[in-house]
């Protein structure tokens, strides 16, 4: 009988955010922009090219005995001397460029996607904390959060790989370093404006414990906005990837991503080589312009005002 006064209780206090109606209220709005649609879509097709790579594309680009020096720098529809058609030429290492871009979209949504994450675990919990706890906690997590946000991003994070070197997770742990601040921040100013409501009260008044409270009831009321700016941040997370590996700090050179594979290019541009360059360029273009608009309307669609 306590036991399920308890559960109930927790039901009507952790409601606001949380329900199933307003998701669906969510997502009935957000299904009724074309453009949301059309990059839902494009979104949808990238990821499922990426899934399919081992076995759609027509070469491992990673494989270093598949690559022939000869082939190197070939144009658009080629063919190599073994009877295979480059779609989209070569680089100067003979790689498939259509199998690199494939490949490539598998680091840079993997990097962020991860990033993201942990991004948002570390710095919504660090938020959490510092609303619903205060005094000298807060005013230490916000003095850390200032102390990151003072530095410019892609500065702590080019020190940091020139420190730790190059690698698919050193990357991830450069972006979480740099990112988490800002969920942290974010945050912090949700969840003050939900513990001055009414069911905070309620649940410190039934005896609740302090990590209930913190994560049964504060948390889902709060999430929102986080998950609406962590949308949009995989958008600048796989840049700020592509940034670093085109300074040639990020992914090695035996796994290059979509940032390493335009840096390899850039030095054929003038020589009219553009397919280098140009193609892992377009790709990464359509990626963060979907992933921009999808999160922009997602945000659209949580905002009422909007309607």
């Amino acid at each position: 009988m306590t036991t399920e006064h308890s559960t109930s209780t927790d039901k009507g206090l952790a409601a606001p955010l949380a329900s199933t109606p307003m998701r669906q209220a969510y997502l009935k709005r957000l299904g009724r922009k074309p453009s949301a649609r059309r990059c839902f879509i494009l979104l949808a097709v990238l990821v499922l090219f990426v899934f399919i790579a081992p076995w759609f594309a027509p070469q491992n680009p990673y494989d270093l005995n598949s690559l022939d020096l000869m082939d190197g720098q070939l144009p658009p529809l080629s063919q190599s001397m073994g009877g295979m058609t480059y779609w989209l030429g070569t680089d100067d290492q003979g790689r498939d460029m259509l199998s690199a871009i494939l490949y490539g979209l598998r680091i840079s949504l993997t990097v962020g996607l991860v990033s993201v994450v942990l991004s948002a675990l570390i710095g919504s919990f660090a938020g959490l904390l510092a609303a619903y706890s205060g005094r000298w906690i807060d005013s230490l997590l916000m003095r850390l959060v200032d102390f990151i946000l003072g530095f410019p991003t892609i500065l702590v994070a080019l020190v940091m790989l020139s420190i730790m070197g190059r690698g698919i997770d050193k990357v991830i742990i450069a972006l979480v370093v740099v990112q988490w601040a800002h969920y942290a921040r974010l945050m912090r100013g949700r969840a003050l404006q939900e513990r001055r409501k009414e069911y905070i009260e309620a649940a410190q008044n039934l005896g609740f414990s302090y990590w209930r409270i913190l994560f049964v009831h504060l948390f889902p009321n709060s999430v929102g906005p986080v998950m609406v700016f962590g949308t949009v941040q995989i958008a600048s997370a796989i840049m700020l990837e592509a940034t670093l590996s085109f300074f040639g700090v990020g992914t090695p050179v035996t796994e290059p991503s979509l940032g390493l594979l335009i840096a390899n290019g850039f030095q054929y541009l003038l020589s009219g080589d553009y397919w280098i360059s140009m193609f892992p360029g377009i790709a990464l273009l359509l990626l963060i312009v979907a992933i921009n608009v999808l999160g922009d309307r997602l945000r659209l669609s949580m905002d009422s005002r909007s309607v």
